[in-house]
C-alpha cells in the first residue's frame, strides 16, 4: 500500500488507522522509491497489535519494459540503500518535469507548481501529473491521463532512470530485505521469472486485484516451481479510488508473512 509519502492520499498514520479498521493484522508500506512514511506508519502501530513492514516499490525500465519490485524488510537506515533511492527519485523529479514540459508542447500546459502540491512532501511522480491533467480538465479520469498522454504509448511519456530487474533485487536485498515480483500477470513480466528466480528473487505477486483465478493458479505454480514466496496485497492508494483496491480488500495467506520472515532470515545469514 501507498502513502502521502510517494502517490498515495492517506498520511501513514491514516493508512494505519484504516488498516486497523479493516481488522488487519498485518501491512507493508511499499511507497515508490522511499522509506520516509515507515517510521511514522510503525509508531502509529505501536501497541495495537498491527504488524507494519518496512517495504519499498522500486519500479525498473530498461530492455525488459517495465518491472516493477516490492522490497518487503528493508532497512531504512542503510545508508547505501538510501542514496540509491535518493538516485532514483531526483530521476523521478526530473522525468515529471520532462513530462510537463512535453505536455506544454501538445497544447496542454500545466503549472509545476500543482503537480508538487499534489505530491506534497512525497517523491513526484506519473500519478501526480495525472492529477494535474485532471485538475485542468484535460482528461476526466486520471486513468485516461495515462491512456492518452502519459503513458507507455503516450505522446507525453518519459523513460524512467536506466535501471535493470537485477540491479533492483541486488538493492532490495543488499539493504537485508526480500524482493518480490509486482503483479507478473498484470504486468506481463511472468516470462522473466525464471531469470529473475536465479538472480534471487525471493517471491512472486499472486493475490493482486487484476489477476484472474486462472492467472492467480499459474502464478501459484511458478511459486512452487522456483521456490518463491507466494505474496499478495491491495496496492492500495486512496479510498474511494476507482484505479486501485480498497486497503484489506485483497486476501492474503497469513503464513506468506512468516515466509517472507525466514527468507530475510537466509538472506542476512
Amino acid at each position: 500500500m501507498h502513502s502521502t509519502a510517494s502517490d498515495g492520499r492517506l498520511t501513514p498514520t491514516e493508512v494505519v488507522q484504516l488498516a486497523l479498521q479493516r481488522g488487519l493484522t498485518a501491512i507493508a508500506l511499499t511507497d515508490h522509491d522511499t522509506t520516509d512514511g515507515v517510521a511514522e506508519a510503525q509508531a502509529a502501530a505501536m501497541g495495537t497489535g498491527l504488524e507494519v513492514i518496512a517495504g519499498i516499490e522500486i519500479n525498473t525500465e530498461s530492455d525488459d519494459g517495465d518491472v516493477h519490485f516490492l522490497g518487503y524488510f528493508v532497512d531504512p537506515n542503510d545508508a547505501h540503500f538510501q542514496v540509491h533511492l535518493a538516485t532514483l527519485r531526483d530521476a523521478r523529479l526530473g522525468r515529471a518535469r520532462r513530462m510537463v514540459e512535453k505536455l506544454a508542447q501538445l497544447g496542454l500546459p500545466l503549472d509545476w507548481e500543482r503537480v508538487q502540491f499534489f505530491a506534497g512532501e512525497g517523491a513526484v511522480g506519473r500519478p501526480h501529473v495525472a492529477r494535474a491533467l485532471l485538475e485542468r480538465g484535460y482528461v476526466t479520469t486520471l486513468s485516461e491521463a495515462f491512456e492518452k498522454y502519459i503513458g507507455h504509448e503516450g505522446p507525453a511519456y518519459v523513460p524512467r532512470y536506466r535501471l535493470t530487474p537485477e540491479e533492483a533485487i541486488a538493492a532490495i536485498r543488499a539493504a537485508g530485505g526480500v524482493a518480490v515480483l509486482a503483479h507478473p500477470a498484470a504486468a506481463g513480466t511472468i516470462p522473466l521469472i525464471p531469470r529473475l528466480a536465479a538472480a534471487g528473487l525471493d517471491g512472486l505477486e499472486v493475490y493482486y486485484p487484476e489477476h484472474t483465478p486462472e492467472e492467480r493458479e499459474t502464478l501459484l505454480g511458478l511459486a512452487r516451481q522456483y521456490n518463491l514466496v507466494a505474496t499478495g496485497g491491495s496496492d492500495f492508494h486512496a479510498p474511494d479510488d476507482p484505479d486501485h483496491a480498497p486497503l484489506g480488500s485483497i486476501w492474503v495467506p497469513p503464513e506468506a508473512v512468516e515466509q517472507l520472515k525466514e527468507r530475510v532470515k537466509q538472506t542476512v545469514g
